[in-house]
């Protein structure tokens, strides 16, 4: 792979977007390129640095994932968003609003960056 697949991280949790950060850091195919709080700041960032993934957290304050995922797959449909959650019955309503793969929080770091790349690559739904 020549290009580095640019992600966001989007939690309202910073220990683990943090967490999750330094985990993906090793991955010499990945660059952060940034963090959101809420899904308003995830629309900015996406707006301003053009990931190619977004790791999606669904419930947060101002505006949740779900919605946050409908406007970037409506405006951005080429981002893949993966939602990244502790609540397994969001996984219809998360692929109803758009996202291109689905797991849980606590999931093991080599699943997550299996479905980073195979979302990236495939442009295909997942788990």
């Amino acid at each position: 792979m020549d290009q580095r697949i640019r992600i966001l991280i989007t939690d309202d949790q910073l220990p683990t977007r943090e967490g999750l950060k330094a985990l993906l850091s090793f991955v010499s195919q990945i660059e952060i390129i940034g963090e959101a709080a809420n899904g308003q700041e995830a629309i900015v960032m996406v707006e301003k640095h053009q990931p190619n993934v977004v790791l999606m957290d669904l419930q947060m304050p101002e505006m949740d994932g779900l919605q946050a995922t409908r406007l970037i797959k409506n405006r951005w449909p080429e981002i893949k968003v993966i939602a990244l959650t502790i609540h397994p019955t969001y996984r219809t309503e998360a692929f109803e609003a758009g996202v291109d793969a689905f797991l849980l929080k606590g999931c093991t770091i080599d699943l997550l960056i299996t479905a980073i790349f195979e979302i990236d690559e495939l442009g295909g739904k997942l788990l």
